[in-house]
């Protein structure tokens, strides 16, 4: 069974990540191993697309690089799903959190408008 592979370039366009956060996301960890060509350039699996596009959303979600070591090292290791559970749960309730400031913010940049608009 042949399995598909992609260049770094194919990968980029892909994901819309750069040539070095693709580095830097293997170096930490994040990401593969990824394989190499007899040349020595990357080639990026199945299994690497899905991590580089978990770790994507984890940072758009505003984990840092220690949260989704921690993150990685736990769906890669044998421990207790609960684990994987409760550290979702943690930085679900922090986007909660910071939803909830930004609905504030909102509110008031609203009034501010409404104010100003009378004012016009």
């Amino acid at each position: 069974m042949s399995t598909q592979t992609y260049t770094p370039a194919a990968v980029v366009e892909r994901t819309g990540l750069t040539i070095d956060t693709l580095r830097y996301y293997e170096r930490e960890g994040l990401v593969g191993p990824v394989q190499r060509a007899a040349g020595g350039v990357r080639e990026y699996s199945d299994d690497d697309l899905f991590w580089i596009g978990l770790v994507s959303c984890l940072r758009d979600a505003g984990l840092g690089i220690a949260d989704l070591r921690e993150f990685t090292v736990l769906l890669r290791g044998s421990g207790p799903a609960g684990d994987r559970v409760a550290f979702l749960r943690r930085h679900r309730a922090d986007l909660e959190q910071r939803a909830a400031a930004i609905a504030a913010a909102i509110g008031v940049l609203d009034d501010k408008i409404a104010h100003y608009s009378r004012s016009s």
